[in-house]
């Protein structure tokens, strides 16, 4: 058991690198301090809970989901589609196999459950995960742009291109509509809402 808690030391330890590995998309766009991994996967759960509870599927399951979609980037780091044309990175279930394979099986088990289900979308709650690591790329690049940063078209017409539920695609015509800031103009005017 000591061992174990070792090993699960260790993983909580490598997850809190992506608090500090940035999203190299964003670098090849020309933004010159990206979000990190993390702050991409915090705001991702959040929009797959949203897009889960309006598409009648689990928001808690499809949160978790999007929790663990890109843990493998501590040890593949975050490689851009640009480097993906050059690089094979091992399927993610595999990387995550061999990050748990030091921790209690029943952790263990719980985090390749999800990077399974996430990877194969066999779960209207994975697709709904899916569909938020995309939404959140495109609310992030629409902030991008809103910052001066013009070379973000690609991550939204790609983001756009892979939506799949009516929720998400929804959602990313309202978000294209409106300014990242527009809620603040309604809550500082007062403005209840529609």
């Amino acid at each position: 058991m000591e061992q174990e808690m070792a090993g699960l030391a260790g993983l909580l330890y490598e997850l809190g690198l992506l608090k500090r590995y940035k999203r190299t998309g964003w670098l090849v766009a020309g933004v010159s301090s990206p979000e990190s991994v993390a702050d991409h996967s915090f705001r991702a759960a959040v929009i797959a809970s949203v897009i889960a509870s309006l598409e009648g599927a689990d928001p808690e399951r499809a949160a978790f989901l999007s929790l663990f979609h890109d843990t493998q980037e501590t040890r593949t780091t975050d490689i851009p589609y640009l480097g993906k044309r050059y690089l094979t990175a091992p399927p993610n279930p595999e990387v995550t196999a061999e990050q748990v394979r030091e921790v209690p099986e029943p952790v263990a088990r719980m985090i390749r459950d999800a990077v399974g289900e996430y990877e194969e979308r066999t779960s209207l709650e994975a697709i709904c995960a899916r569909d938020a690591d995309k939404l959140e790329c495109l609310i992030q690049a629409v902030e991008y742009r809103e910052q001066g940063n013009q070379n973000v078209q690609p991550w939204i017409d790609s983001s756009l291109a892979a939506l799949t539920t009516t929720t998400a695609k929804r959602l990313a015509d309202e978000i294209l509509r409106t300014g990242s800031l527009d809620w603040v103009k309604r809550v500082l005017n007062g403005d209840q809402g529609p």
